[in-house]
């Protein structure tokens, strides 16, 4: 098995503790991106976030009005998020995930494909259980906060892949086996005065994608 820095109960312990201390504006514009890219995908209805860790974005969707549910394979971070409260959660693997075609209006991947031994898997999965279409939020390669989360040598950040805009768009067309009729992506978290600007620039520290399908 590829070794999964969430699986362990201090990692989810904690977990939570960064977005209310130095991570709270980051995590202030993160939802301001994300609330644009769900707006587009129609009224709230269903939602699963997939790789949900501790469920800190799938209170978030249900505090938006969404019925949502949250998945993930990490057992200790699935504790900690029913710790806390909220929508249901379920352990599944986003490769395989034990949902119909179509079970849900929308589904979420934030800050989770990065972590994912097969991206390409899990975007098709995800794909298919999501009726309307996807919003993805991820880490940019191309952003000074993802050189620097690289050169910091936590075991966290040395298994994850951060992407482009560009190639996060590219894999999201070739893995979601679906009619797709839009692949939209903008970012977040640039540096200085412009960390919560929505921008077309591609280098801010956080990417939204929104992919919605043709025959929702």
């Amino acid at each position: 098995m590829p070794f999964n820095p969430f699986d362990d109960a201090a990692v989810a312990g904690g977990y939570e503790s960064w977005y209310e201390t130095e991570g709270a504006g980051a995590d202030q514009a993160e939802r301001r991106l994300l609330a644009r890219w769900l707006e587009r995908l129609g009224p709230p209805g269903t939602a699963i976030e997939i790789g949900c860790g501790t469920g800190h974005f799938t209170r978030w969707l249900a505090s938006l009005g969404w019925r949502a549910t949250g998945a993930d394979v990490a057992a200790p971070m699935l504790a900690e998020a029913a710790r806390r409260g909220g929508p249901a959660y379920v352990r599944a693997d986003a490769t395989s995930l034990p949902f119909a075609d179509a079970a849900f209006d929308v589904a979420l991947l934030v800050t989770s494909l990065e972590f994912m031994p097969d991206p390409a898997r899990a975007l098709r999965e995800t794909a298919r259980v999501a009726r309307r279409g996807l919003a993805l939020g991820v880490l940019n390669a191309w952003s000074v906060m993802g050189w620097q989360r690289k050169r910091s040598g936590l075991p966290v950040w040395q298994v994850a892949h951060f992407y482009s805009p560009f190639d996060l768009s590219r894999l999201a067309r070739e893995s979601c086996a679906r009619p797709i009729a839009v692949v939209e992506w903008a970012t977040t978290l640039l540096p200085g005065r412009l960390e919560q600007r929505i921008s077309r620039l591609p280098f801010g520290g956080f990417i939204g994608l929104r992919i919605a399908f043709h025959d929702a």
